[in-house]
This record gives structure tokens, sequence and C-alpha cells, in this order.
């Protein structure tokens, strides 16, 4: 509470300092509350763009730096996967993913395999990635070793599903009735092809440990033949699991399929020949991605093979094509083999997201950043049997400004959807408030501008509703009708009390033209007070109201001896029913003012008035006068109660009158003023003493 109490002090203080503000502006003040509702839409506006802005730029400074992160791992991701024997296979064999159908040997990353051990073999084999996949259960690596003077053989390894082996028996002639493994190998136009039907060995261990035994390369044209001798270089070896493939255990009775591994070392002529008619020769041979290697494994009988490359697909090894999913979007990776010859150059794929807006493109190039920087390069060496191979990896970080764009391009809608909101609010306010605020100012100051006059022409009929606004219409258009008929209904009053006035003149002044014939002898005193009586007719007959006429009425100024006129009219108040008012002259002779005698008079008679009716019972009232060179004043003092607080400023106005006044009109005071101001001369009241003093000054003549 006591927080909620500070906040609306604070907002209080700070709407008075900005009050003050508007108050230098005078010609602002109309149109604060307009400009104060725009300037705060403008200001959320701004402030929406600003944050956006803010944000994007945050991000792109975030960016840069995870993108340079980001570099520097992908760099040694991609030096650990080269380092890797697949990797240092994928080195040695760059071209190894874009075979030409078939399978093609590889040049592996070891000097030789030993092909008599099935864990060295299987090691190897894995390690390296050479086997690749071929139909759903099979695998081949066909590869040369990188050392030429282990001699010209191509290394053929594998898996695949059968059921038990059926070796070949001895001394039989037909190959067909064993499991055979059947290989070729097509080389600059020549063709070599092979059958190595299954062999089991006498000293094979027994069938509780699986099966293995010995492929025997023979010619494919000499198999058959009962006089047919085995190729003396080709070797190869077949393991067979013990281990059902299909359900994990080792079945009692029920046949299943048994996973077989086989190496096989194939003795190629061409290549042998190739190294020792050189002295240097050239490993690995310039056409190693032409060679094509053919491998099919054969049941016994002419059932269908078990695994054959020309028939199943082969999914290739890893290669360094692969490395492109782990380059981002404008990196690139060139290597480059012993020597300088660059054997790759892999560039990140691009990405597939949505389009960037170019707008937004051209912002975000803009947008300042700490670590933006040239593009990235980095190099480092991967050692291999053939060689050290040179990674150069090329970042641009600047990739990042379209990959920043895209995001923002989907962002931009919410920012744009903020400022269409904050446009239609802005725009509910300035149609619904700030338009029908303008309409309703403007139709009231023509009502102060044009006075009670346009009352009749205005009509908020428009404007009318529901809301605040509407009723406030609705309200102001009730008050200004009854206004309007206040009006008409002054009018008419004021044009009956101007018949009435006009009435009573008429009916008065016939009188008085009779009571002036009685006394018209000069030295009859009622004369004077008939003449009073004319005079005041003549200036209420037809006005409108007492005020008027007083205020349009004239005088007749002339030379008046003062001492002698208000001895005159200390010696006929008591007449005038005003007893106990004494004259008091501090000069000796004539003193002669400017005045007319007959308002002179109506206004010492008002002034006496006042003061019989608030001097102290009994109590004298005194006129005293006083003379200096260009003015004479009277005063006129009485003693009783004092001129209230409130009523010092406003007392000569017409209306005004003492509460204690009874059915005063509060006119005698105003009539005395205004006859005194068209004299020339001034009137003022003031408490002194025990009592009132009031101050008359005339000109005197010249």
């Amino acid at each position: 509470m006591a927080h909620a109490a500070s906040s609306l002090l604070s907002a209080r203080r700070l709407w008075r300092r900005t009050s003050l503000r508007w108050q230098r502006f005078p010609s602002l003040a109309p149109y604060r509350l307009r400009i104060v509702l725009r300037m705060a839409f403008l200001s959320l506006a701004l402030a929406t763009v600003g944050l956006a802005i803010s944000v994007l730029q945050q991000e792109k400074q975030l960016s840069y730096e995870s993108y340079a992160q980001s570099f520097r791992k992908t760099q040694d991701q991609l030096v650990s996967t080269l380092r890797h024997p697949s990797g240092q296979l994928a080195l040695l064999n760059p071209h190894s993913g874009a075979s030409h159908g078939g399978l093609h040997p590889l040049l592996l990353p070891f000097p030789a395999l030993d092909f008599d051990d099935q864990h060295k073999v299987r090691q190897a084999v894995a390690m390296s990635g050479c086997l690749a996949q071929v139909g759903q259960h099979g695998s081949l690596c066909a590869g040369v070793g990188n050392n030429p003077w282990a001699g010209g053989f191509i290394y053929v390894a594998g898996t695949f599903d059968s059921e038990r082996l059926q070796p070949h028996p001895r001394r039989e002639a037909d190959v067909t009735q064993a499991h055979r493994v059947a290989v070729s190998v097509q080389i600059r136009g020549v063709q070599y092809h092979w059958i190595a039907p299954f062999e089991v060995p006498l000293d094979s261990p027994s069938s509780g440990s699986g099966m293995q035994g010995r492929l025997t390369g023979l010619n494919a044209q000499d198999a058959g033949k009962s006089n047919a001798r085995p190729v003396r270089d080709f070797r190869g070896w077949i393991w067979q699991s013990p281990v059902c493939a299909d359900t994990g255990i080792t079945p009692a009775d029920a046949p299943c399929r048994y996973s077989s591994f086989f190496s096989i070392r194939l003795p190629v002529g061409i290549l042998q020949d190739a190294l020792f008619d050189q002295t240097r020769p050239v490993w690995p041979p310039a056409d190693l991605d032409k060679i094509t290697v053919h491998v099919a494994v054969l049941p016994p009988g002419d059932g269908a093979p078990l695994l054959d490359t020309a028939r199943d697909t082969i999914t290739p090894a890893f290669s360094l094509a692969a490395l492109r999913t782990q380059l981002l979007p404008g990196e690139t990776l060139a290597i480059t083999r012993p020597g300088g010859a660059e054997i790759a150059r892999i560039a990140g794929a691009a990405d597939p997201a949505a389009p960037a807006s170019p707008l937004l493109l051209r912002l975000i190039r803009r947008l300042p950043v700490e670590t933006e920087s040239a593009p990235l390069d980095s190099a480092t060496t991967v050692a291999t049997p053939s060689g050290d191979y040179t990674l150069q990896l090329h970042g641009d970080a600047r990739s990042v400004n379209q990959n920043l764009g895209v995001v923002a391009t989907r962002v931009s809608w919410f920012v744009g959807a903020m400022l269409g909101a904050l446009l239609l609010a802005w725009l509910v306010v300035e149609v619904g408030i700030i338009r029908p605020i303008g309409i309703l100012t403007r139709r009231a100051n023509s009502v102060a501008q044009q006075g009670s006059d346009s009352l009749a022409r205005l009509d908020f009929s428009d404007l009318r509703g529901r809301d605040e606004l509407g009723v406030l219409a609705s309200c102001l258009h009730d008050l200004l009708r009854r206004v309007h008929e206040d009006v008409e209904r002054e009018e008419i009053r004021a044009e009956q009390e101007r018949d009435m006035w006009h009435a009573v003149g008429h009916e008065i002044m016939s009188p008085l033209q009779s009571l002036m014939a009685l006394h018209g002898n000069g030295s009859d005193q009622s004369q004077r007070y008939i003449q009073r009586m004319q005079q005041a007719i003549r200036i209420l007959y037809g006005s409108a109201s007492p005020g008027e006429a007083f205020q349009s009425g004239s005088v007749q100024v002339e030379d008046v001896d003062l001492p002698a006129f208000l001895n005159d009219v200390a010696s006929y108040a008591p007449s005038a029913g005003i007893p106990n008012v004494r004259f008091i002259s501090e000069t000796d002779g004539a003193v002669l003012v400017r005045a007319d005698m007959h308002a002179l008079e109506d206004v010492i008679t008002h002034v006496l008035n006042n003061a019989d009716r608030h001097r102290t019972a009994g109590s004298v009232i005194t006129m005293a006068l006083s003379v200096t060179e260009r003015n004479a004043a009277i005063t006129i003092h009485n003693s009783g109660s004092h001129i209230a607080a409130d009523l010092q400023d406003k007392l000569f106005e017409y209306g005004v009158s003492g509460r204690e006044s009874g059915g005063s009109r509060g006119q005698g005071l105003f009539v005395a003023k205004t006859y005194m101001a068209k004299m020339g001369g001034t009137i003022a009241a003031h408490n002194a003493g025990d009592g009132v003093v009031f101050t008359l000054t005339l000109q005197r003549s010249s």
C-alpha cells in the first residue's frame, strides 16, 4: 500500500510539472491531450521497434560468438574423423564415393591383411570402415595394402548368412555339391575368374565351436575337371558361427541361418608384373577405382546366390563426401595430398530454410557487433601411411547473417502484429475519443465566442452515445437547451420590465408636472425634490434595467458652491428622514467644484442613508470638507458596525447589500459611484475607529 501511494504521489507530481511546462506555451495548451496521446503511441511504437532491433543486435553478437566456437569444434571433429582408420581410408581413396558401379578395391591404411587370422581381419576391415553393406544381410570389403612390396594382391573379406556350410568332398571333381565363392576381377581389359569351394581340413575343430575351413581357389575354366590344380597364390578362409543368426541361440534340431565370415587373397598378375618390372613402382595403381571386383557366394546345387555384388545393392563405405554433413553453410574444406595436389573440396550444404527478407538482411548487416570479423581460416595436417594430408577449413562468419535473417523474418510477423495493434489502438483513440473531443471543444468555443445567439443553432445529437463522451455530449446538449430557454425567458421578462417602466414613467410624469406648477416658486424647497424625481424618471424611463439606466444616464456639470451646498443638505437631512447630520468645514468662503447639483445630492443622500442604516442609535453623522489646490474632499463618518471583509472589494457593485440591510436592493452605492464617475470624481469607503468613513472627491473649478 505504501509503495502504491508513493507511485500515485510521484505520478501527481509529474503531471503537475507537466502542466506547469504547458503553461509556458499557451498556444499549445488546447492540444495538450491529443499531443500527449499521440506522443505516447509514437513512443510505444518506437520502443517496440527499438526493442526488436536491440534483441536482433544481441542475437547477432551471440550468433557470431557461437559460430566461432562451432567453427573450432567443426575443425576438431574433422581432424578426429580423418585420423581414425575409417577417415584415413577416405583420405587414401578420395574418389571412393563416386564409383562407376560394382565393387571396387580400396587402398587400405595397412600394409597388408593377415587373411589367415579371423580376428585380425575382422578388426582391420571394421575399424577402417571398408566393409560395404551388400543386400540386407551381407557385407564386403575389397582392398589393396598400402605397401607395394607386399605383392600385387587384392584382399576380399565379408560376411553372409546361410544354413550349415556344406564342404566339398575330397577328390570330388564336381564343386557344385558344396558351398563356394565365385570371384572375378576385371582390370585393364583383362578378367580373372576363380571358383573357391569350401573344404574342411582334417584337423578342423568339432562342430560345437562352429565350422571353419579353407577356400581352395581354382581357375573358373578348370573347375569340375578331375585334374584341376589349385591356384598357388590364392588363399582363402571361411568361419561359420555356431550361434543361430535368427534367434541368437544354438539350435538342437531345427534348421536356422548362421553368419559366416570369409577372407580371401587374390593374386592379380598384371599388378604383380607392374611391381617387379619397375625400379620404383607406382602404388597404389592409378586406375584403382576402375578395377571391378565381382563376388558371389553360391549354395550347393544350382540355387540362387547367397550374396551377389552384381545383384544386390551395395552401400558404399565412408567417403570424403560424407564430411559435408559436418560443415555449416558457407564453410569449405579443402584437402591436399602430399605434394600439393588438391584431392577434394567440400562445401557445406545450403540451408533449405525459408528465404529471408532482403530488408531485414540489410538491417542485420548494418548492426554493429564486437566480434564481427573477416572469414575464418584454419589449417591442420593428418598423418597417414602415404604421407601427411593438409586440411584447410574456410569459414565465413557472414553466413550467420543469412541464418539470423531467416529467424528474424519469422519473428518480424510478431513485431508487425504489435505495431499493427498499436496503430489500431491509436486509430480507435483518435477517431473514437480525440475527434469527438475536438468537435465538442470547437462547438463549446463557438458558444463562448458568439454568446447566446448560437445556442439555438448548436447541436450535439451526432455525438450522443452510451459511452462517457456520448453521455457528456448529451448532458451538455440538454444543459445548453435549458440555458437557451432561460435566456429566452429572461428576454421576455426584460421586455415586460421595460414595458412596466414605460407605463410607470408615463403615469408618474403627469402628477409631477402638476406638482411643478403648484411649487413653481424658486424659493420653495419642494421644487428641488420634484426636479430630482423628474430627473430619476427620465433616466429610468425606457431602460431595460436600473443598472443600465444609471450607466447610460447623463449629467449636467456646472460650478457648485460646495460648502453652501453641503450646509443645505445637512439642514434638510431631517426632512429626508436622516436626523443628527452635522456639517464641518475646514475653510471659510466659497469652494467651487465641477458637479451636477441634483446628481451630487443623490450621491450624498444615498451615502447618508447607508450611514443611517449602519450607525449606532442616537449617534451623529459628520460631514467634513477638506480642500487641496486641485480637489475638494467630502468625508462622511458614522459610528457603528464596520464593513465586512468579504464586502470590501464589491461594496459599490449593483445588487450588493449588507447582510443586515433588510429589504435593501443594493442600488444606492452603485448609483453614487456611477454619478461620481460621470462628474469626474471618485468615492471610496474604509473602516476607521468606531465606524466607517466614506470619502467623495471632486475636481475644483479653475
